[in-house]
This record gives C-alpha cells, sequence and structure tokens, in this order.
C-alpha cells in the first residue's frame, strides 16, 4: 500500500449462497486466514467472507444468485463477479477494480465497498497492516502485497549462512516461514503437554507433526526437582497455558490471521484479554525494533550474565516487513552480535529465545541445531 487506502479492494473468501453465513460442517478444514490483498496495480481486496456479520453487515449473494449484495443500515452494494462496475442503492458507482475469486476465496474491491458502507481504513506500516474500522467495531488485518500465495507453493524453507559481525563470523542455520501461506501454521507445544515437564526437541516436533521446530521459552533446567518451571507467557490456541504477570520481557503474539508482531511484557496481558492472541511465547530480550538494533536488557529485567555481557548459543525469532518469520541459531554470540545478525537476516523486528544448551532448530525430520539438553517447550511450524 502506498499513501492512500483509496485504492484498496476488498476480497471475499468463500462464496457463500444467501446473505447469512453457511454452518460449518463438522470435520471441515480451518477457515482461510483473512487478509487485506495488495495487487501490483495498488488495488486492495479482501475476503468476503469478512464483511459478512461485521457491524451488522450482510454479504453474500443475491436471490437470483448472479450478483454480489453487501448490506449495511439502508444501504445496498451490488457487484457482479468479474465485472467493471457496482451499483449503490439502484445507481451507478464509480470503480476500475472487479471482484473475482482464487484457490476457493471471492475478492471484492475496498475502496468501493469502504466508500459506499462508510468504513474506516487505517494503515499501519511497521506491521504492514490495516485496521477497518465502523462506528465502534473494527478489526486489523494483515496486508499480502503482490501476489497471493499459492497453495501449493513452499511456505517453509531452510538455509545455512554465514553472517560476518565486526571481524568475527557467524554460522547461522535458519528458518523461513511464510506466514501468510495458506497451510502454514504455528502453535506453542508443552514438553509431555503439561507445564514444568521437558522432553526432547525432536520428539516435540514429531509427534505435533511439524515440519520445524524451536526451542521457546527461558526455564528453570537446573533444579534438581522433577518440575521444572518455564518463565514467561506462553498461549496455544488462545488459551494462556502460562500465566506471568509483571514480566517486563518481550512476547512474540499472533492472532487467528497470523498477524504477528512483538510485545511488550507489561502490555502483553492486555492484549490478549482483548482476544488479539492466539499463540505467544515470552523470552527476550528484544533486538531489533522497526529494522534498527534496540536493546535495553536491564529495563526487560534480565540479571544474568549470559544475556548482559556473555557469548553463547543463541535462538531467536525475528519478523519480516512481508510477513515472514525468521527462525535463527548461532554459536558463540552476544546479544548485541546476535541484533547484529537477526538484522543481516533480514529481520525488521526481532527477539532473543531461550540459548545455551536449550539452542535447537528441527527442520523436516532432523536436527539443523541440536540442543544439549531437553527443553520445556517448542514454537512448531507445520502444515495444515
Amino acid at each position: 500500500m502506498r499513501k492512500t487506502c483509496s485504492s484498496l479492494i476488498l476480497t471475499a473468501a468463500l462464496l457463500l449462497p444467501t446473505l447469512t453465513s453457511a454452518p460449518s460442517s463438522a470435520g471441515a478444514a480451518p477457515a482461510p486466514k483473512t487478509l487485506v490483498y495488495v495487487d501490483k496495480g495498488n488495488h486492495s481486496y479482501i475476503p468476503l467472507r469478512f464483511l459478512n456479520g461485521f457491524d451488522g453487515i450482510k454479504a453474500g449473494w443475491s436471490a437470483a444468485g448472479d450478483k454480489i449484495e453487501i448490506t449495511k443500515d439502508d444501504n445496498v452494494l451490488t457487484l457482479a463477479p468479474g465485472q467493471v462496475g457496482a451499483s449503490l442503492n439502484g445507481k451507478a458507482t464509480t470503480t476500475t477494480e472487479r471482484a473475482f475469486t482464487d484457490n476457493g476465496t471471492l475478492y471484492v474491491p475496498l475502496s468501493v465497498v469502504s466508500k459506499s458502507l462508510g468504513l474506516g481504513l487505517k494503515w499501519d506500516a511497521p506491521s504492514s497492516s490495516i485496521t477497518i474500522a465502523s462506528g465502534d467495531v473494527s478489526s486489523t488485518l494483515p496486508v499480502l502485497s503482490g501476489a497471493l500465495i499459492p497453495a501449493e507453493s513452499q511456505g517453509v524453507v531452510a538455509a545455512a549462512k554465514s553472517v560476518k559481525v565486526g571481524s568475527r563470523s557467524f554460522q547461522i542455520q535458519t528458518v523461513t516461514v511464510s506466514l501468510l501461506h495458506p497451510k502454514v501454521r504455528l502453535d506453542m507445544v508443552l514438553a509431555g503437554n503439561t507445564v514444568g515437564k521437558v522432553e526432547d526437541l525432536n520428539s516435540i516436533a514429531k509427534r505435533s507433526g511439524a515440519i520445524a521446530a524451536v526451542n521457546g521459552t527461558f526455564f528453570d533446567a537446573y533444579t534438581k526437582g522433577s518440575y521444572k518451571a518455564p518463565y514467561g507467557y506462553i498461549v496455544s490456541n488462545g488459551k494462556l497455558l502460562k500465566d506471568s504477570p509483571a514480566d517486563r520481557r518481550a512476547v512474540f503474539a499472533y492472532d487467528k490471521n497470523y498477524l504477528a508482531g512483538l510485545v511488550a511484557g507489561l502490555d502483553f496481558k492486555a492484549r490478549f484479554n482483548a482476544g488479539q492472541v492466539e499463540g505467544a511465547v515470552q523470552a527476550g530480550p528484544r533486538l531489533l525494533l522497526d529494522g534498527k538494533v534496540s536493546l535495553n536488557v536491564a529495563a526487560e529485567g534480565f540479571r544474568d550474565p549470559k544475556i548482559l555481557t556473555g557469548g553463547g548459543a543463541r535462538s531467536a525469532l525475528g519478523l519480516t516487513r512481508d510477513h515472514k518469520l525468521i527462525i535463527v541459531t548461532t554459536g558463540g554470540a552476544t546479544i548485541p552480535q546476535m541484533a547484529e545478525i537477526m538484522k543481516q537476516a533480514g529481520a525488521y523486528q526481532a527477539m532473543n529465545l531461550d540459548g545455551g544448551a536449550s539452542s535447537g532448530l528441527f527442520y523436516n525430520g532432523k536436527y539443523l541445531t541440536s540442543p544439549g539438553r531437553q527443553i520445556s517447550n517448542a514454537l512448531i511450524v507445520k502444515y495444515q
């Protein structure tokens, strides 16, 4: 998206037979991710299913089944799939975009919908997202620019790279995840499915059907007891598995549409309570903010010399501006060096995960980085 949102086109994802939502069948696949799609001509689109029920809007097929009708209050916007042009309350209204279907999803032009129905649009560049508002109701969606992602394309790829920071070279392992890929899913998985247990990373990955996995939060690895407490928030499928009140460390969080970001620890609970978190893992410290190294380790509550000044094996995750998750492991790096590594790896936002003997990265059935101990929890990536 560029300076204005006026050329956005709405995407209608599932073709609805009537103006009411069709009931979901048992065992049906999860709904596709809802996003705003911006094509190469800077025209934006959104799934029709998003509009249906948004602040009282009704969206679906006309009774004759040949037109799309989008109704709000006394206004009725009519579109013909595949054709340029629209009408509002029976009168022609200007639009140069046309509704289209891709991979079972019907997309409609956002510009004409927003103008006709009075929807507010607010673009946020750092998160590549747009907030759509109507009255007191709003929803923030990720923006996918350029081309829609084919379901048959590869959404998770691994690579080994050499990165130079100052006078030192680091060998890093990376896994890059396309978060808006139709089939990609994330989850946080507890060792033994229980808080306080530990398990091999490859065991967690394999039993979860993961294509990739990385170690998650810090935990009490050195206690002699059987309960090894994890430190930090852990959320899976919208459920809070581990609470962490007053913890200031950075949190990686994503919503149901896989709009992901890094959240300050003290701000996280409000976001979770607002229903905006599908999954999350807290570790820290934050490494990058908006493409620049941003370190305030003591302010996040860290006191351990291994984090403050020491070097060692590291795991970290980063986000790009086009909604890719970059997972990185390396050895012998300080936190400032890890921040530079994540910047060179292409991240725009980034944070550290547990490291040392916990640092491990699994991909496609094997370790890229072997951890030196069992771990408390893992962030996993799988195909739907």
